[in-house]
């Protein structure tokens, strides 16, 4: 009996293979790709327990002898660590702090035109910068920055607030902010769409009552829209606090210079120069291992707050 039920369990199976053959197929080299990129470098990860040398090449990542913790020694021992675990966390926690919140009131200002035509004409202007790359954007945000005739300073000039040209990116005070406003400015349109998505689920016959009671716009945000749109923004919240070791690799590196080195190196940054200009592969293995302890840990903590403060959250 319980060979026969075996069988036709795998009949079964076999037969909804075959008969989601084709939604299979467009999965496959999805699949591949995660397997390639995502899994298989997993077994990299060895390196941080390991004194391991580029020469000995892809044999010596289970050949290099035994190094227990002394990546991780030598990376906490470093008198950089520091400094760049608080660039990486400020930059990343004051940028949440106020990107989340305008993000959501700018979601709330597109949900309020009236008009269509001028809805999709801000929205489209407010999405292109996400598609310009770091790069170039960065290039733009530096121009604009310079000491030689770049248009901020000729703005503090003329208003009489500066003397002389301000070296914006010259000046570790200025980075933090620096980055946290040109990302604000990159990403704000791109920000908004699971805001706007959300907004457009709320239930039309809320804001009908709503009016019935005599609620004009900002109480309809407010006691209608925002509670509506609550589990989105959780949801966000805690993706975010999860990923605050994670820097815009791009944005920094395009940005940081010799000058502001003192406030814009962070742990991404120094990942590359140790992993791939140094070819220290097994610091930078131990480094990216701390970062998923790290915001695992935070995942989990942002979770059970939530929970408690909202009952609502991720699991």
């Amino acid at each position: 009996m319980a060979e026969a039920g075996k069988k036709k369990k795998g009949y079964r199976l076999g037969k909804d293979l075959a008969s989601q053959l084709q939604l299979h197929s467009l999965m496959l080299p999805g699949t591949i790709l995660i397997i390639l990129f995502s899994i298989v470098p997993l077994f990299g990860l060895i390196l941080a327990f390991k004194n391991y040398q580029v020469t000995e090449g892809i044999k010596g990542v289970f050949s290099s002898p035994f190094y227990g913790f002394q990546n991780f020694k030598i990376i906490f021992s470093n008198h950089d660590f520091g400094r760049m675990l608080v660039n990486t966390l400020g930059i990343n926690l004051i940028g949440q702090l106020v990107t989340i919140p305008i993000t959501i009131l700018f979601a709330l200002f597109i949900n309020e035109i009236a008009n269509q035509k001028v809805r999709s004409l801000v929205q489209t202007v407010t999405y292109m910068p996400h598609f310009i790359s770091w790069v170039v954007f960065g290039g733009i945000i530096i121009t604009l920055l310079s000491a030689d005739g770049g248009v901020l300073n000729t703005i503090l000039m003329k208003l009489g607030l500066t003397d002389q040209p301000v070296v914006f990116m010259a000046e570790p005070a200025f980075f933090w902010s620096i980055a946290i406003v040109s990302n604000l400015i990159k990403e704000l349109g791109w920000g908004t769409i699971l805001y706007t998505a959300a907004i457009a689920g709320v239930d039309q016959a809320l804001y009908e009552a709503a009016e019935l009671d005599g609620a004009g716009r900002l109480k309809k945000m407010w006691y209608v829209t925002l509670p509506s749109i609550k589990g989105t923004i959780v949801i966000m919240v805690i993706f975010a606090v999860a990923g605050i070791m994670n820097n815009n690799f791009d944005q920094i590196y395009v940005l940081q210079n010799a000058f502001n080195l003192e406030r814009s190196e962070v742990i991404d940054t120094y990942i590359y120069k140790v992993g791939l200009q140094q070819l220290q592969f097994g610091m930078a293995a131990a480094i990216n291992i701390f970062k998923s302890v790290l915001a695992i840990t935070l995942l989990f903590f942002a979770n059970k707050v939530s929970n408690k403060l909202t009952d609502s959250g991720l699991f």
